[in-house]
């Protein structure tokens, strides 16, 4: 299985990236990882000008950056793993930009000739933050809803591990989560 991971995060070793590099090391026995550090791309904000929705087969975005690239690159996984700090209750600017420019991945939206190059991948959400999950993370749960909806892919998990105040701390809770997506996402149990 080609699994991609985009890491949402400014903090290349903060800790997101500490758990999705628990999850990488697992699931990197048996199968392909690629990850994207996002916040180091060039991937500018969308346009909103909708030349995407003429194109069917491809990401049809207008605009010259990173992202096109990007989209080849979940185009071509099985699954995604969106992995992001909590930045005012949902995904920081760096994620953001990319989720919107997610349009072009997606066409017809809405009605009976919607269709996806995303369609029935497996999508998964792993959130660090500081704080609790009620009235602190469940906000961004349904925006990943939505997406995974726009996409027509398949959620196979929203984990979010709480109270992250430095990466040496999230170590115990955050092997957990990351051994609970694996198997979730893989569909085996791993050691």
């Amino acid at each position: 299985m080609r699994i991609a991971t985009l890491l949402g995060s400014p903090r290349k070793k903060g800790n997101t990236a500490t758990v999705l590099g628990l999850f990488e090391q697992l699931v990197a026995q048996d199968h392909e990882v690629d990850r994207m550090d996002i916040a180091f791309q060039n991937v500018k904000g969308c346009l909103g000008c909708y030349e995407c929705q003429a194109v069917t087969d491809e990401p049809g975005c207008v605009q010259d950056d990173d992202a096109v690239s990007l989209f080849g690159r979940l185009i071509r996984s099985d699954a995604v793993v969106y992995a992001t700090p909590l930045y005012c209750w949902c995904f920081p600017a760096q994620m953001k930009a990319l989720i919107d420019r997610s349009l072009c991945l997606a066409t017809g939206y809405g009605s009976k000739k919607h269709k996806s190059l995303m369609e029935g991948k497996k999508l998964a959400l792993l959130v660090t933050c500081d704080g609790p999950v009620e009235d602190n993370a469940d906000f961004i749960q349904g925006v990943f809803d939505r997406v995974c909806g726009f996409l027509k892919g398949v959620v196979v998990g929203k984990y979010i591990v709480p109270s992250c105040t430095t990466p040496g701390a999230v170590i115990d809770t955050g092997t957990a989560v990351a051994r609970q997506m694996a198997k979730d996402i893989v569909g085996a149990p791993l050691g």
